[in-house]
């Protein structure tokens, strides 16, 4: 499979894209492997017709929205992000009624429809450094709290108004859980994504964007990592570190969306050049002012 993979890829001018949970076997073949931001620039760089993306559906639609003339595809289009949809209706137009200045920061885990409401959209990785280039005082910051409450510690010159969305996967890691694989390997430093709940960031020896736990770990002296983020983040994570262990929470965070990005599905894309992502023209016009704010500012 993947030796048909790279031949059609080569003959259709295709590029894959991975991100850091997709399945060990996506990652391997992929062009470009990265977390939510690194994927958005590749994408509005590439000069491929065809973008395979092995993601959810979120960021298949931004990877469209930034090549609106490109073809762009899903391993599996039922592929999900349920914090992507964790707006209620109404709620943004509500908060620019009751806040004259205010800036809606969007994570770039959100629908079209809501970045096309948004000023500006953020990864785990920039969004300090975005939420502080931002002329308003006030911030509206969804759809994720958690990684909103980071910001928010960060940058307490700004008011910053939490949305309730959350992502299921790093909600369920719990304080307990970290900590009992912290009496197994005391030694072990515990390194969490921002979108993991309050008491698991409080006990952590760093919290950041899956990139940047990646680098940290690559930069550290320290042998023995307790990962607080979805497993898929190993397979990088072993392929820079022969030396170095990691362990999980258990129950393991898994995203069984991201695992639908599999050699059989990637493989049936390219051949039938099914499961494109189509974006509606107007949503697409409104939604990719964020994103280009995005990449501009943290450019």
């Amino acid at each position: 499979m993947k030796a048909e993979i790279l031949k059609l890829k080569k003959e259709k001018n295709a590029v894959i894209l991975a991100h850091y949970y997709a399945p060990d076997e996506a990652q391997e073949i992929a062009d470009f492997v990265g977390d939510s931001f690194y994927l958005a620039k590749k994408a509005k760089e590439t000069r491929a017709d065809i973008i395979v993306f092995c993601g959810v559906r979120f960021m298949g639609e931004s990877a469209k929205i930034l090549n609106p003339d490109k073809k762009v595809l899903m391993p599996d289009l039922t592929a999900d992000c349920p914090m992507a949809h964790m707006v209620k209706k109404g709620k943004i137009e509500e908060m620019r009624n009751a806040y004259g200045d205010l800036s809606v920061v969007c994570y770039i885990n959100s629908t079209a429809e809501l970045k096309c409401q948004s000023d500006v959209c953020v990864t785990s990785s920039n969004a300090v450094k975005i939420v502080k280039a931002l002329d308003s005082e006030n911030i509206f910051f969804i759809p994720d709290k958690n990684l909103g409450s980071v910001v928010a510690k960060q940058v307490p010159e700004k008011n910053i108004i939490l949305n309730d969305g959350f992502c299921p996967i790093h909600a369920k890691i719990t304080c307990g859980q970290v900590l009992k694989v912290k009496t197994k390997h005391p030694e072990a430093l515990i390194l969490s994504h921002p979108e993991c709940e309050k008491e698991v960031l409080d006990v952590s020896d760093f919290i950041g964007s899956t990139a940047e736990i990646i680098d940290y770990v690559k930069n550290c002296n320290a042998d023995k990592f307790i990962i607080c983020t979805e497993k898929g983040v190993e397979y990088k994570l072993l392929c820079d570190n022969t030396d170095k262990r990691f362990f999980f929470p258990e129950p393991c965070p898994c995203c069984v969306d991201m695992k639908l990005n599999t050699l059989k599905n990637i493989l049936n894309v390219l051949k039938t050049e099914s499961n494109e992502i189509v974006v509606d023209k107007e949503v697409s016009r409104k939604a990719i002012i964020p994103l280009n704010k995005m990449l501009e500012i943290a450019r």
